[in-house]
């Protein structure tokens, strides 16, 4: 067996668990964003868009099984009809960003508008530009949990 074991090649190399947070932060913020932008297609073409995720469920014997249900989806955006414009917040979590100061919503001509406007903003969110905003939405969550890190 020493002989098998001093055919390989063994090393010392620590393994590294901690990921960048901000980079986690933009791809939790990209991922909502497309699915912003995939309901909003789908509302545009008058179509159904739903969110399938998996659950764990134990049956009577106490086997635990897994089955894909509907993810709830809320949407970011919204229609007022007394000025015929279509408006949209970004939200990280529960918390609505400010995208310039002392503004948080971002005003749409149409449906058509609406996704162009996510885009942009999906694009911006990949570039970096809303690093500073993500951070301080993402201190405001972690506040209401007591672990400010």
């Amino acid at each position: 067996m020493a002989t098998q074991l001093s055919s390989l090649k063994i090393t010392n190399v620590v393994r590294q668990m901690t990921a960048n947070t901000s980079e986690f932060r933009k791809n939790k913020l990209l991922k909502k964003l497309d699915e912003q932008i995939s309901l909003a297609t789908a509302q545009k073409n008058g179509e159904l868009f739903t969110v399938k995720r998996l659950k764990n469920v134990k049956d009577e014997n106490g086997n635990s099984t897994q089955i894909e249900v509907a993810k709830r989806v809320s949407q970011w955006f919204w229609t007022d009809n007394t000025v015929g414009k279509t408006f949209v917040q970004i939200k990280y979590g529960t918390k609505i960003l400010e995208i310039q100061k002392n503004k948080n919503t971002i005003e749409c001509v149409s449906q058509d508008d609406l996704v162009k406007t996510l885009g942009i903003v999906r694009t911006c969110v990949a570039n970096g530009e809303l690093d500073s905003v993500i951070e301080a939405a993402s201190v405001k969550v972690r506040e209401r949990f007591g672990k400010l890190i």
